[in-house]
């Protein structure tokens, strides 16, 4: 068996296609500074209003603030060097905190705003002075729609054309984008739930409409937080390479005079993927001459796909296919 010592991080255009790259950053702290200044609105509106809506949104601006620090400070985290320890390094550390997003947008987000609304539909309240709830709602609208597009502007850049956001979210391997993507769109309908509960709540005189509206933003962020919870999971597991770079690597060992008898690939962190296969060698071939053809293997795979960081290469000689009556493995 070949392995390689992991090379060090290299910046690619690959890295753009499915993984993100550093491409995440300026999305989040965008949106990081505009729910910032939300969040300092909004609270302001609810001890003007007393709008229950405006008190869930305050603290989805809360929650969504947090959310980017944490993205910012698993990003920094990844970054360590590789230790004894820890051989593989810590790109995983960009999954664990996009998870705690997600737990975080589904307590401090979510089950406060299904709370709120529950107080407010069991206890309804006129609202005071509503047109500064409204007022600081269009801003914050303004604002969100920045972020948004600063996030899809970002995703643009690394997502293949023919590929859709909804299945980018599904298959990226970089966490970040997918979460901001989330969060931003998510923001934008609950302040247009908001909106309405309050602007309803307004004209008809009854808060009722404002418990609802509370209610229908604790539900949303439910749902975001679910799917990315589940979405950061399927990363923590630990999921394979991409279909596209998985040919790209096969197409590499064909190309260093090789075939594969069998491949497995695992993303060590959103940038970082190891590589370990089978290979079929000439059987006449010396042992210098295996090292170089796996040598030369190696650095086709990497200038294939960059991201491949470790990889294990194993020489075998590709024997006959054992009928299958007899339940034997191919070797």
């Amino acid at each position: 068996m070949s392995a390689d010592t992991p090379a060090a991080p290299e910046a690619s255009d690959h890295a753009g296609a499915e993984h993100g790259g550093g491409h995440g950053t300026k999305a989040i702290i965008a949106a990081l500074l505009a729910n910032l200044g939300i969040a300092i609105a909004k609270f302001v509106a609810y001890v003007v209003t007393g709008a229950s809506s405006m008190l869930a949104e305050a603290i989805h601006s809360v929650a969504d603030s947090g959310n980017q620090v944490l993205l910012l400070v698993g990003g920094k985290r990844a970054r360590r060097a590789a230790t004894p320890e820890h051989p593989f390094g810590f790109g995983r550390d960009r999954y664990i905190y996009s998870f705690i997003v997600a737990i975080v947008l589904f307590s401090l987000g979510g089950l406060f705003a299904l709370y709120e609304g529950y107080h407010k539909l069991t206890h309804p309240e006129e609202l005071t002075s509503p047109q500064w709830a409204i007022g600081v709602l269009v801003v914050a609208i303004a604002l969100e729609s920045f972020s948004l597009r600063t996030a899809v502007k970002e995703t643009a850049a690394v997502k293949p054309p023919t590929r859709s956001y909804w299945s980018f979210i599904r298959h990226a391997r970089s966490p970040e984008l997918p979460v901001i993507l989330l969060e931003d769109v998510g923001a934008l309908t609950g302040l247009v739930l908001a909106l309405l509960g309050v602007g309803l709540a307004t004209i008809t005189g009854n808060g009722v409409f404002d418990g609802l509206g509370t209610v229908a933003i604790g539900l949303l962020l439910v749902v975001i937080a679910v799917i990315l919870a589940i979405e950061t999971k399927s990363l923590l597991l630990g999921e394979s390479a991409t279909p596209e770079d998985q040919r790209k690597i096969v197409t590499a060992l064909e190309q260093a005079g090789v075939s594969v008898i069998h491949m497995k690939t695992l993303h060590l962190g959103p940038d970082e993927l190891l590589v370990a296969a089978k290979i079929a060698a000439p059987p006449d071939e010396t042992a210098e001459g295996i090292a170089r053809l796996i040598d030369d293997a190696e650095a086709r795979i990497r200038a294939s796909v960059p991201i491949a960081r470790v990889i294990y290469l194993e020489p075998d000689i590709r024997r006959a296919q054992v009928p299958a009556a007899t339940g034997a493995p191919e070797a």
